[in-house]
């Protein structure tokens, strides 16, 4: 374990960032600098189902609510019961297990529309088990695909049973496989396929080796850093100078992101 002397110095280097990550035990949060590592911890104690962030605030979709984080150690229950999935996009949208789809404004869940089985939101964009559905100002409406795992606004990308697709002149099949995770920041893209991290290029997709044999479930961007988790919490980083990772000791994580 970090001692406290690790801790102060470690807390008063600059550039450091916080990685949130959900779990079934909770919401751990993991404060990293560049390509080190620090002090990780349970901050929230939940179900967590999903976790998404914008630049300041983190949510996480949670079975009693949307939790709302704006601080390493403030957590805020936004209500929502039963969530499975949160996303940013105009404002934070939430879908429960039900399908129900929603957004919270003026501290009240407005309610945007019904899907089944929702797994990921961003932007205007949601995963759901009948493919993907883009959020507008007055409906939701189906844009195609099936199975959609996760979607990535910036692209559009989403991540189905088939693979990474593209949204262009319809969408582009752009990568086979079982993908899981997807994210991009205008950028950079990264997915996650049949467990095997691959990442964008100028020449397409391609894979990129990390320095665990674990399938991998999620991968989100830092600044200047890419992140990718594995099934039993073990946390990768790469600031630019290779892998790093070390392992948290959670389980059943859902996924993870940097606010």
């Amino acid at each position: 374990m970090t001692t406290i002397d690790e801790k102060r110095v470690y807390a008063e280097k600059a550039g450091s960032e916080v990685v949130l990550v959900a779990t079934a035990m909770g919401v751990a949060s993991v404060s990293v600098s560049a390509d080190q590592i620090g002090r990780f911890g349970l901050a929230h104690r939940c179900t967590a189902r999903d976790v998404a962030a914008r630049p300041g605030e983190g949510a996480v979709a949670a079975e009693d609510g949307v939790v709302v984080t704006r601080g390493e150690d403030e957590f805020e229950n936004a209500g929502f019961a039963d969530a499975v999935a949160v996303g940013y996009g105009t404002g934070l949208f939430a879908a429960d297990a039900s399908g129900t789809l929603a957004e919270y404004a003026d501290g009240d869940w407005v309610d945007r529309g019904t899907l089944g089985d929702v797994r990921a939101v961003d932007g205007d964009l949601v995963a759901a088990a009948d493919g993907v559905h883009r959020i507008t100002s007055e409906s939701v409406s189906n844009a195609g695909l099936d199975d959609a795992r996760d979607v990535a606004a910036a692209g559009p990308y989403a991540a189905t049973a088939d693979g990474v697709f593209r949204l262009g002149n319809g969408w582009l099949d752009e990568l086979s496989g079982a993908a899981s995770a997807v994210v991009a920041d205008g950028d950079r893209a990264h997915a996650i396929v049949d467990g095997r991290l691959y990442e964008r290029t100028a020449d397409g997709w391609r894979e990129r080796a990390t320095d665990t044999d674990a399938a991998l479930v999620d991968v989100a961007h830092g600044d200047g850093a890419v992140y990718a988790i594995t099934a039993d919490a073990t946390l990768l980083v790469d600031a630019g100078d290779g892998w790093r990772s070390r392992s948290l000791g959670l389980r059943e994580v859902a996924g993870i992101a940097v606010p």
